[in-house]
């Protein structure tokens, strides 16, 4: 097996183990899950840039909810509805991500074909089922629609931010200049714009209490020596230090494989949540190039020059990992988180649910936390990008507080029941 290979059966075996329900009765897998999780694991294949990869869950995503309610007709379609649908709604949804996936990935082209063509065959499923066709205008729907969304530039801009006391600029070990600047001007999934949503006087100055309070907190508890960290608070820093976007929609899968049985249901569940989640990172990203506010790391290197004489410096201050290349406002992972558990809680009409979460995380000792609440997975990752050291609360507060509100926008606006 080559290492390409070995690489691509671990990442599906890492992402099935993510997250699960402790469920009285077995819990089954549907064509959107399967899908779902196939998703996942050719975005993350493709190495997207930053959290770019976002953009293609979503598309694909809302492609599988329009190809099911072009035969259930029970919810509103992203898109203008499919007339006329005959065949296999399991092939559709199949086809559907199927021809989204090829159109985003086409270096995977060949291993994406081959993955559908093995599912039709192992569910007794026919390439020639008129669903297929259903799938495939559902996809090209939704990648007309965003041919000309500002992803993905041809010619990005380098971006390294500034050298004046409270800005931005590239962190050791890469110093590597800001990964995707363009995401903050990505057309919107649900939003109508994302300047609309800059209505907050940005990130505190660095003369308010606020920011001093903050700037003590990540001092303490989030260097890599010395820290004020307890060992579980350590543990839960690792816990959520791995990719969000994996870690949540295996959440949002393992739920609805526990709690829904129609496809209909899981496919539009799944679409809200990576539609909000979508949309929360770009505007995340959109403040992070509007601001560019600095790194803990940064901030705290150059302490006793920003200023402020309340802000003690330590030139030899480290975060307990590295600092992903972008700046510091508002927190992407906690924009993800967000706008993931509040659909949940909407969703379902109850924030009350109890689930396990599993990380892949080598460094995390506690592999699978129990909650009981989706908001509590949110509450933790507040404190846990804290705990890593990369991040200064009110980043993840606001990042937090506006993905919610998305969420609410997006569920309130979009795939709504059809009366």
């Amino acid at each position: 097996m080559s290492n390409r290979m070995k690489q691509r059966t671990f990442l599906i075996y890492a992402l099935l183990s993510v997250g699960s329900l402790n469920v009285a009765r077995p819990a089954a897998a549907d064509v959107v899950t399967d899908w779902s999780l196939r998703t996942v694991g050719f975005v993350t294949a493709a190495n997207r840039p930053g959290p770019s990869g976002i953009i293609d869950l979503a598309m694909v995503h809302i492609a599988m909810h329009d190809a099911v309610q072009a035969y259930q007709h029970r919810f509103e379609t992203y898109n203008e509805p499919i007339a006329g649908a005959s065949g296999s709604p399991t092939v559709a949804v199949a086809a559907a991500a199927r021809s989204v996936l090829v159109n985003r990935f086409p270096a995977q082209a060949a291993q994406i074909e081959t993955e559908y063509q093995q599912y039709l065959t192992l569910n007794q499923l026919l390439a020639s089922d008129p669903g297929a066709a259903i799938g495939d205008e559902a996809a090209l729907r939704i990648i007309h629609r965003r041919r000309e969304d500002g992803a993905f530039p041809q010619n990005p801009e380098i971006f390294t931010g500034g050298t004046a006391p409270g800005q931005w600029r590239p962190t050791p070990p890469a110093f590597a200049s800001m990964a995707t600047p363009w995401l903050g001007d990505v057309t919107p999934f649900a939003l109508k714009d994302v300047a609309g949503l800059l209505n907050e006087a940005g990130p505190p100055h660095l003369s308010s209490g606020v920011y001093v309070r903050d700037y003590d907190e990540v001092k303490a508890l989030g260097g890599r020596l010395g820290s004020a960290r307890t060992p579980e608070q350590t543990d839960l820093a690792f816990f959520y230090a791995g990719s969000s976007l994996p870690q949540m929609n295996a959440i949002a899968r393992s739920v609805a494989i526990a709690r829904l049985s129609d496809i209909g249901e899981t496919a539009r569940l799944l679409a809200l949540a990576n539609i909000a989640s979508a949309d929360a990172f770009i505007l995340s990203w959109h403040k992070k190039r509007t601001y560019a506010f600095w790194r803990p790391s940064t901030a705290i290197a150059d302490g006793d020059f920003d200023g402020n004489p309340n802000t003690a410096g330590d030139p030899a201050w480290l975060p307990l990992i590295n600092d992903p290349p972008y700046p510091d406002y508002t927190s992407g992972a906690n924009s993800i988180t967000s706008a993931f558990m509040r659909t949940l809680a909407l969703f379902f009409g109850d924030d009350n649910c109890t689930f396990t979460v599993a990380t892949a995380v080598p460094q995390a000792v506690q592999k699978v936390r129990t909650y009981s609440r989706f908001s509590a997975v949110a509450d933790d990752v507040v404190e846990a990008r804290i705990l890593l050291g990369i991040h200064f609360r009110f980043a993840d507060v606001v990042g937090r507080r506006q993905a919610k509100q998305i969420a609410d926008l997006a569920f309130g606006h979009l795939l709504r029941p059809l009366e």
